[in-house]
């Protein structure tokens, strides 16, 4: 497959979650890539350890405040922008862009007063896609 063109920031879906036209930010500065969440908590749901995650919060339009669990994540230490060190939960699903589904694993964390609820990092960017910093939207203007 051909790199893809894309700019400093996008849309996207997030179709496993019905989440659609997500403003995303390109960050080849981070490795991988993250979303926004509401509400990201360990459970034990008989017996079995979930993960209960709310994506995005009210100030996004496609917020819908409908819970969804994950059985197969995994935590980990990382080092924020701030450089603070915190765990983070990772989740492994797709995200569309250029009519086209990619599967990449995301950070969750929650980004509330950011303009942008997905990053979009090196490990999903890299070999799919050339940054071109002084475009947007690359992605609803190709599918016009």
């Amino acid at each position: 497959m051909d790199k893809i063109l894309i700019g400093r920031r996008d849309v996207a879906d997030l179709i496993d979650f019905d989440l659609n036209h997500v403003p995303v930010k390109v960050d080849s500065g981070a490795y991988t890539s993250s979303i926004h969440a509401k509400l990201i908590e360990e459970i034990e749901y008989h017996g079995v350890m979930q993960l209960k995650v709310v994506f995005l919060d009210e100030n996004h339009a496609s917020y819908s405040g409908i819970p969804h669990y994950f059985k197969n994540y995994r935590s980990k230490k990382v080092k924020s922008s701030n450089g603070i060190e915190q765990v983070r939960f990772f989740i492994k699903t797709k995200i569309r862009m250029f009519d086209v589904d990619f599967v990449t694993e995301f950070s969750l964390t929650q980004r509330s007063g950011m303009r942008f609820p997905i990053l979009l990092g090196r490990k999903l960017l890299n070999h799919r896609f050339i940054i071109d910093t002084s475009k947007i939207n690359l992605s609803q203007n190709s599918s016009t």
